[in-house]
């Protein structure tokens, strides 16, 4: 095991800040204990690592990792946690103001890890959360690999992109997955390491890196954007519900488009995933009409 501490100018509040990394409750990569002790399971240039992630108080994180990304992990920590975010340009008034000092401790996290953040986002695109968690889940436990470290039950290392470079598509229709993403799977596998050499370019410049691989367009780059490479400008064009529920916070207005959101979003430019992140934080969201969208199987 090595250790270390982070420590941060601005309050972290780890469950804010490292929620959009784990995918529901059941995420077999990532688990949150009582005791507010965060794990992760991850895969690092140097190899498999688990680090344990332990507040000491508002600003300052216990780092504890295991196996032999140990120490590359430790030097990730923290940007992992958000102590390097930066709140320049950053000071909301009225409502959002209220947010932003109510939940001071949300930060932006950035992983450096692309393909884990890119396999986790293919699998959201066009289905519901709970099926992406589901597929998510399953497709970890079948080919991933028992994480290092102590963590009672053991973690899972997401897959390795060896293990679904190969993957046909009928592979990958136990696990809900139908054919379209099981492309996008194989595309960002096949393409793994040049994702990851987005992780040091500028922000411009590696979303073009992520969108220019096939399966990748400006949603899943902006949700890699933001947990990857910790661009708290990254917004996620394209969702169904994200721009009604800008529209309600801003405006009251029930239902919103993209062209509106990003009008209402225009004046936090540099920080406009950051304000997602709050409103999201608030459980704020658009008034629902008519019955819920029925979960289809991946043969529909």
């Amino acid at each position: 095991m090595q250790s270390t501490v982070v420590s941060s100018r601005l309050p972290i509040d780890l469950d804010l800040t490292l929620a959009p990394l784990r995918r529901g409750t059941g995420d077999p990569t990532m688990r949150a204990d009582a005791n507010g002790t965060w794990w992760r399971a991850t895969r690092t240039p140097a190899g498999p690592a688990t680090t344990s992630l332990t507040p000491l108080g508002s600003s300052d994180i216990r780092v504890d990792a295991w196996g032999p990304g140990a120490e590359w992990a430790l030097d990730a920590a923290p940007d992992l946690v958000g102590a390097n975010d930066s709140l320049e340009g950053f000071s909301p008034k009225g409502k959002l103001g209220e947010l932003h000092r109510r939940f001071a401790g949300l930060r932006v996290p950035r992983t450096r890890a692309v393909f884990e953040a890119a396999f986790a986002s293919v699998l959201e695109q066009l289905v519901s959360g709970k099926e992406a968690r589901t597929s998510h889940r399953q497709i970890t436990r079948a080919w991933g690999e028992a994480a290092p470290g102590p963590a009672e039950p053991p973690l899972v290392l997401p897959p390795a992109p060896s293990a679904l470079s190969h993957r046909a598509s009928f592979e990958l229709r136990p696990f809900g997955v139908e054919m379209k993403r099981a492309g996008a799977l194989r595309a960002i596998a096949t393409r793994a390491d040049r994702l990851e050499e987005a992780s040091a370019m500028p922000h411009d410049a590696a979303r073009r890196r992520l969108e220019a691989v096939p399966g990748i367009g400006p949603w899943t780059a902006a949700e890699v954007a933001f947990v990857a490479l910790g661009d708290g400008d990254a917004v996620s064009v394209g969702d169904y519900g994200l721009p009604h529920m800008v529209a309600f916070a801003f405006t009251g207005a029930p239902r919103g488009d993209d062209a509106k959101m990003l009008e209402l979003l225009a004046p936090f430019a540099g920080h406009r995933g950051r304000v997602v992140r709050l409103l999201y934080a608030a459980g704020i969201g658009a008034p629902r009409f008519g019955p819920r969208q029925r979960i289809r199987p991946w043969y529909a």
